[in-house]
């Protein structure tokens, strides 16, 4: 870069915005994160940071840059630089375009707006008076595995880095979220036995039994999870994204497969969520001895709930409003790496530009006022969480 790129949140979500990092684990052949990451590493280190390029997996890297007083108190500033597929889109995915006071592009919401202003917000404060250590970390994989950021908490205890907070840029409509839900992914297969269809005495038919199982957890969802709420969250709830069973029209189908997420909420395990499951499976079996079926964990990333009387909590509302926002705290319906942190025992909370509500859409969207105002807080807050308060 042959001079100094500018300390601008617009121009750095322009720049990040035109580089294809589709997750190749969401789309097939995409390219990953490797070529934002190192356009964004070269902008950083320009700016003054340490920076580390790091590569988790073939293609897939995480930048992470630090400045400030070494080992004072880090906060750290995190995102994500994988975007999803671009399928449908309305409008060029990866050629930033200004419209009525908004940048449209793949990312522009989620994430790729929010990384930037928070390099900005590190990048101005450092210019200032910094108390503490400031890491920023520009993650791969978020959309899929989660590999960037659970390599980088892993690097960070290796190293013995003790961050004393991790605000992850996701949007929130400049909201301050102390709390989002997690997920568990689970999988039915409901046994039956294969006959001709004719032969109503022998063929036992797994896709009828596998929709006793959708009305058993139709009647759970209702009359179970309407009633567990969370102030900030709503109430927990399942669906069923995928049902497969049966091999032709004649024939009786000796298995179905069901796949269930449920988005959980603060104090629902993913173990016990299984056990809800299984003892589903378990009144059908008591009812109808002769029905099969075997639940199986699929995967699973917990909620987050930092208390809103928190240090990180109350600083980010003070550096919210000392900037003219109204420091509001609001809930993310959606899972984030701020609960990789939580599991670690680092305080975290997500605060950003955008709207989550437009992430993976066929347009989307950041107000580009938006950018300028979380770049402003986060530096505030930058500048101020060493400090004694």
């Amino acid at each position: 870069m042959s001079r100094p790129y500018p300390l601008d949140p617009v121009a750095l979500t322009e720049t990040l915005v035109a580089i294809d990092s589709r997750n190749p684990s969401l789309v097939a052949g995409a390219p990953g994160e490797q070529a934002c990451a190192q356009q964004l590493a070269e902008i950083l280190h320009g700016w003054g940071f340490a920076v580390r390029l790091e590569t988790v997996a073939p293609g897939r890297c995480n930048v992470v840059a630090r400045i400030g007083p070494a080992g004072v108190a880090p906060l750290v500033l995190n995102g994500h630089l994988d975007v999803v597929g671009t399928d449908g889109m309305t409008h060029p995915p990866f050629t930033p375009t200004h419209r009525d006071g908004s940048l449209f592009a793949r990312g522009a919401t989620d994430m790729k707006g929010g990384v930037a202003a928070m390099c900005v917000a590190a990048a101005r404060a450092a210019r200032r008076d910094l108390a503490g250590e400031l890491i920023v970390a520009a993650v791969c994989d978020e959309e899929f595995g989660s590999i960037g950021t659970a390599h980088l908490l892993e690097t960070m205890r290796d190293e013995g880095i003790a961050p004393t907070g991790a605000v992850i840029t996701e949007p929130t409509r400049l909201a301050i979220v102390p709390a989002h839900k997690g997920f568990v992914w689970m999988e039915v297969h409901v046994e039956g036995r294969a006959a001709h269809g004719s032969r109503h005495d022998v063929g036992i038919d797994a896709n009828r039994r596998a929709a006793q199982l959708l009305m058993a957890l139709d009647t759970f969802e209702r009359e179970v999870l309407t009633q567990r709420t969370h102030p900030r969250l709503g109430r927990a709830s399942l669906h069923v994204p995928f049902v497969q069973g049966g091999t032709g029209w004649s024939t009786y189908a000796d298995g179905c497969t069901v796949r269930i997420e449920r988005r959980t909420l603060p104090g629902e395990p993913a173990e016990r969520v299984l056990e809800e499951l299984a003892d589903l499976v378990t009144h059908l079996q008591r009812v109808d001895p002769t029905y099969a079926a075997t639940v199986k964990a699929c995967g699973a990333q917990p909620p987050l709930e930092l208390d809103e009387r928190h240090a990180l909590v109350t600083a980010c509302v003070d550096a919210a409003r000392a900037t003219g926002l109204p420091g509001d705290l609001d809930g993310l319906t959606c899972w984030t790496d701020a609960a990789l942190f939580a599991s670690a025992g680092i305080p975290a909370l997500c605060f950003g530009p955008g709207d989550i509500a437009r992430a993976h859409a066929a347009t989307e969207w950041v107000e580009v006022a938006q950018l300028e105002q979380a770049a402003g807080a986060l530096e505030q807050l930058c500048l101020a969480w060493a400090r004694p308060r």
